[in-house]
């Protein structure tokens, strides 16, 4: 173990999850479940699984904040080659085989004494007795998709031991191999606790933004109300603002922010993230171990509303009614109270090498006031925004005074709401949703309508009945209340229903029906798709001209029919191999086979490229015969490509 690349604050956790290790029995057998003596915790250590005694670099760490959940280990780069040995990092045996075009790819579980499992993701092929006992169980079923476990005698393995070659399959976005370590509960561990010596780790990490945030409807920044970002200046490993900001009532801190490592280019993510309010902590956040089947609660960790619409993985630093992590420790929820005086900010970064770096800012209190400096100037006359509990209502002046109100009509019922906050090119209105959902608005530049159909409150299961569509949220589903927003529009000759903004985080899947106008013809080609930078196929299932489906995410759904069949293009075909690119227009590929003179012929497919590659059971009998391949997609079209093998 080299003590030395473990920092003073993870020492007492490592030092706790390497007594864990167990002893191997007398018989040579271990057993998951023995206990190791204190004493042996130094004697078992995991050997790097690339390359191990050179230095290594890294493309991922643990922690880091990906679009849907934590990244769960460390990604070792492979000089962007595949092919590259990976060996195990203990002894043990391997437990699990998994094949998918998605997610890990080719993955190796193995299991060792201690109970831990570690996995190797992204894989190009595994080697030797589990290799070929994949191969032939994807034979035997038929089926390119594997997911295969093993008892502790079937494939042992050495330290040390070539279990596999790296790769780039399943989602990996270049050659990498994907590296975890679990332990007996299958939660995830930060690999680096473990002091692997050939990773190098001497940088600080990087601070670019901070953004504030008002916490409820009195409260401001820099006179006004709503999210703000803040670029940063470093001097040393001290980031700072240029300019002060002014504030007041209750502040929510984000940061953008992300962990350098030697030699390496990509940006890891940050273990450690405190922050200090004159001096008090009020919050701490340690990511240190991931439970998989929280790890989706990671949507309400950043700021998602952000992430949809400019990709940007802000970290809380305050825990609102989304978070459902326990990787935070606060005090008054990390909510920065600025009233009468003003705050000074301190917010430390470390990385799992004890690197860390500081932000230092100050909030000045300002009391709020009715006209501000602060406003940018409108394009629109009249322009909407929902923030949490708050509508904010921007309007333009018709004349050279701004509106002194604005009517808002709610089921029948009108109010004369004043400004918040005002100066003489825009006036800014604000709306506590919890007690006022309105129907429309009335300024001097006409009338804005409203879609709000109801209120589903979270924690619960509620049934939404109307007109367009019927939609059931489970329990779960929801992180804090929703005003749920409906329309129906047409787009290119095509029922478009928005259902909810995409800028609004779901933890679990939606039932939805839809009730569209037109009606479609029952063979199996009309679905619905969820709009975005594509089109997304969710499917779904069709009953008295409505069609029922589910989706993890809000937004705009179409009706698309789909009566394109996917295309087929041969690359290469010989006596060792068939390979070819398949590609669908719209609804993507589900389904594809293909048999040489009627036997079936493993096809190993990467969605990302949309290749197919033959992989033959017997290397020493050549492919020869009739070669069929067919690819179908979700719509049920059927594409067909025949071909003799000489």
């Amino acid at each position: 173990m080299n003590d030395h690349l473990i920092p003073e604050w993870n020492k007492p956790l490592t030092i706790f999850i390497l007594c864990l290790l167990a002893a191997i029995n007398s018989s040579g057998q271990f057993s998951v479940s023995d206990p190791a003596p204190a004493s042996s915790f130094l004697d078992f250590h995991y050997r790097f699984p690339v390359n191990p005694g050179q230095s290594g670099l890294l493309a991922g760490t643990m922690g880091e904040l990906r679009t849907t959940h934590f990244h769960a280990g460390i990604d070792i780069r492979t000089n962007n080659m595949v092919g590259v040995p990976v060996i195990t990092a203990k002894q043990g045996f391997v437990s699990r085989a998994w094949i998918s075009s998605y997610g890990y790819g080719y993955a190796l579980f193995v299991t060792h004494p201690n109970g831990q499992t570690t996995v190797y993701g992204h894989l190009e092929k595994f080697k030797g007795a589990v290799g070929d006992f994949v191969r032939q169980n994807q034979y035997t079923q038929k089926s390119f998709d594997t997911d295969l476990f093993f008892q502790a005698g079937q494939f042992p393995v050495k330290d040390g031991d070539t279990i596999a070659y790296s790769g780039n399959t399943g989602g990996s976005s270049g050659p990498h191999l994907h590296f975890e370590i679990r332990d007996s509960a299958n939660e995830a561990l930060n690999p680096l606790l473990f002091g692997f010596a050939e990773i190098k780790d001497t940088y600080s990490p990087v601070a670019q933004k901070i953004a504030l945030k008002t916490l409820d409807i009195n409260s401001r920044i820099n006179d006004r109300f709503g999210r703000f970002e803040f670029y940063l200046y470093s001097v040393g490993n001290v980031y700072v603002f240029s300019k002060p900001i002014l504030a007041h009532g209750r502040i929510g801190v984000e940061i953008l922010a992300y962990d350098k490592m030697d030699r390496s280019g990509f940006k890891c993510g940050i273990n450690k993230i405190e922050m200090f309010a004159d001096s008090q902590k009020v919050f701490s956040q340690l990511i240190d171990k991931i439970n998989f089947t929280e790890t989706r609660g990671i949507l309400a960790l950043m700021d998602y509303k952000t992430l949809k619409t400019n990709g940007n993985k802000f970290n809380k630093l305050y825990a609102d009614d989304l978070t459902r992590l326990d990787y935070h420790q606060t005090t008054n929820n990390g909510e920065v109270m600025v009233d009468q005086k003003d705050v000074a900010l301190k917010v430390i970064l470390r990385d799992s090498y004890g690197n860390s770096s500081e932000v230092k800012f100050e909030l000045k209190h300002n009391p709020v006031v009715e006209n501000t400096l602060f406003l940018e100037p409108m394009m629109k006359v009249i322009d909407v925004d929902q923030e949490e509990n708050t509508l904010v209502i921007s309007v333009r002046p018709c004349s050279v005074a701004p509106p002194n109100s604005i009517t808002l009509f709610s089921q029948k019922e009108k109010m004369e709401i004043k400004p918040a906050y005002q100066n003489i090119g825009k006036s800014v209105f604000l709306v506590d949703l919890r007690k006022t959902i309105p129907d429309s608005v009335l300024t001097c530049n006409g009338t804005f309508r409203f879609e709000y159909k109801d209120v589903v409150p979270s924690g619960t299961d509620y049934k939404y009945y109307g007109d367009m569509a019927d939609i059931r949220f489970h329990n779960g589903a929801l992180y804090d209340t929703l005003y749920l927003t409906m329309s129906r529009t047409e787009r290119d000759s095509n029922e478009v229903f928005s259902i909810g903004n995409r800028t609004i985080p779901l933890h679990m899947p939606i039932d939805i029906t839809l009730k569209p106008q037109e009606k479609y013809p029952p063979d199996g080609k009309t679905g619905v798709y969820l709009l975005g930078s594509g089109y997304t196929y969710l499917g779904g299932e069709w009953k008295n001209e409505n069609v029922r489906f589910q989706s993890q995410e809000l937004g705009d759904f179409a009706i698309l029919r789909d009566t394109e069949p996917p295309s087929i293009r041969r690359i290469q075909i010989n006596s060792t191999s068939a390979r070819f690119r398949v590609h669908d227009n719209l609804s993507g590929i589900a389904h594809f086979e293909a048999k040489v003179d009627g036997n079936w012929l493993l096809m190993n497919y990467d969605y990302k490229t949309g290749i197919l590659q033959s992989e033959r059971l017997d290397k020493t009998k050549p492919l020869k015969g009739d070669l069929q391949l067919r690819v179908i997609d979700h719509a049920g079209n059927e594409t067909i490509f025949h071909q003799k093998i000489q």
